[in-house]
């Protein structure tokens, strides 16, 4: 039986309109993010002169890309989700889970003396230094960065064998390069791979990254975007003892957030990375405003802007901080915002995410601009995916 004409244009218009309509709603919310995220975004590059920023966001179990500027003010390359940007200390975050996955697969345990992973530090401060103090930054003192002479795989052994707390060990934190660039050095060794292979052949394999690099390849340095330092001249990060462990990944956005994914979704992996990811959500001190994960810094969600400041505050990265022991470790909390900064020479990166409501904002830029300005635009971008944020 044929339907009468009258009748199908009429069923192809209700059905135009329907799927009109549709895709009207559902480009909304794009629309008035992509607004929020300039509003954030345009006046800090203005401010800093920033010559390129990648955004990425999840919202409603998806990520969304918000590019600007170029890669390199000399080629003018347009930034874009797949260029490589160094992320600086955001890099201790695959650090911390690297151990953590190392403790799961029964090759060391948090609570070990570090001394015991490495014969040539038995004797020393070491051993009574825990892996867990190394990862926490509460070794007792080791500085924010190795000093020039010791700045040098050659050397750093050296290094250690002389180093002295300048605190009790477990008493205090002091944000530090060689602290939990040792974990990772020791993790590697428990698990009887250097580090960037071990990195490389089995941690971010499993967690789906295939564009994140600890040596950048030949075949991938077009898409390795040119850092700036702050008189706008071209820098990249260079070599120095336990870089790669500290500061020393390269990734895309949508690799990053891909990783965030993964922090969101840890029951989408294998078991053992579930635990391992766990670990590194486990809140282990308290140190001001903030508590002190395995590779992540933790607040209570929601939180406000001045608390997120405070934590990560320049006093944070540069003076000891008392710390008070959480006793057991506090559990990993679904209503929790967790986050990290990162920097290099000419390269600055965020990252933040809240499980409890699966919302998450990465931001990559080619240029080491202010933390506090990174955190206002993570904020506002957050404050735009919860109401219930903007609330409190």
């Amino acid at each position: 039986m044929r339907s009468h004409p009258s009748f199908r244009a009429s069923a192809f218009a209700v059905l135009f309109a329907s799927v009109f309509s549709t895709a009207l709603h559902a480009a909304e919310p794009a629309t008035a993010l992509q607004k929020t995220v300039d509003a954030a975004v345009r006046p800090v590059m203005q401010t800093h002169n920033i010559p390129g920023l990648a955004v990425a966001v999840i919202v409603d179990g998806r990520a969304q890309y918000f590019n600007y500027g170029v890669a390199s003010s000399a080629s003018q390359q347009k930034v874009s989700r797949d260029t490589l940007f160094e992320i600086g200390s955001v890099s201790k975050t695959f650090t911390a889970t690297l151990a953590a996955y190392a403790q799961v697969q029964g090759t060391l345990q948090l609570s070990d003396p570090a001394s015991q992973h490495w014969p040539e530090l038995r004797g020393t401060a070491f051993d009574k230094v825990s892996l867990l103090n190394l990862g926490t930054y509460s070794a007792g003192g080791l500085p924010l960065q190795f000093p020039a002479e010791a700045d040098d795989a050659s050397r750093m052994l050296g290094y250690y064998q002389r180093w002295t707390p300048a605190f009790a060990t477990g008493s205090q934190r002091l944000y530090s390069n060689p602290s939990i660039g040792l974990l990772g050095f020791l993790a590697a060794r428990s698990l009887g791979q250097p580090f960037d292979e071990v990195m490389e052949s089995t941690l971010l394999p499993k967690l789906g990254l295939q564009h994140t690099f600890l040596r950048v390849p030949p075949a991938q340095m077009a898409r390795y975007a040119q850092g700036y330092n702050k008189d706008q001249q071209p820098v990249r990060v260079g070599p120095g003892a336990l870089d790669s462990e500290a500061y020393g990944v390269k990734t895309s956005s949508a690799d990053l957030v891909r990783y965030v994914e993964a922090n969101l979704h840890p029951q989408r992996l294998d078991k053992p990375l579930q635990q391992a990811i766990a670990l590194t959500h486990t809140g282990y001190y308290r140190a001001s405003e903030m508590t002190q994960g395995l590779g992540w810094e933790l607040y209570p969600y929601p939180v406000t802007l001045e608390r997120l400041l405070a934590g990560n505050a320049t006093p944070m990265a540069l003076e000891p901080q008392p710390i008070t022991w959480l006793n057991p470790p506090a559990p990993p909390r679904q209503d929790t915002l967790l986050n990290k900064t990162g920097s290099t020479g000419g390269f600055g990166a965020y990252v933040a995410f809240v499980p409890a409501k699966q919302i998450g904002v990465v931001l990559l830029a080619n240029k080491n601009y202010p933390i506090p300005d990174r955190v206002k635009i993570a904020y506002q971008i957050l404050n735009a995916l919860d109401p219930q944020q903007t609330a409190h």
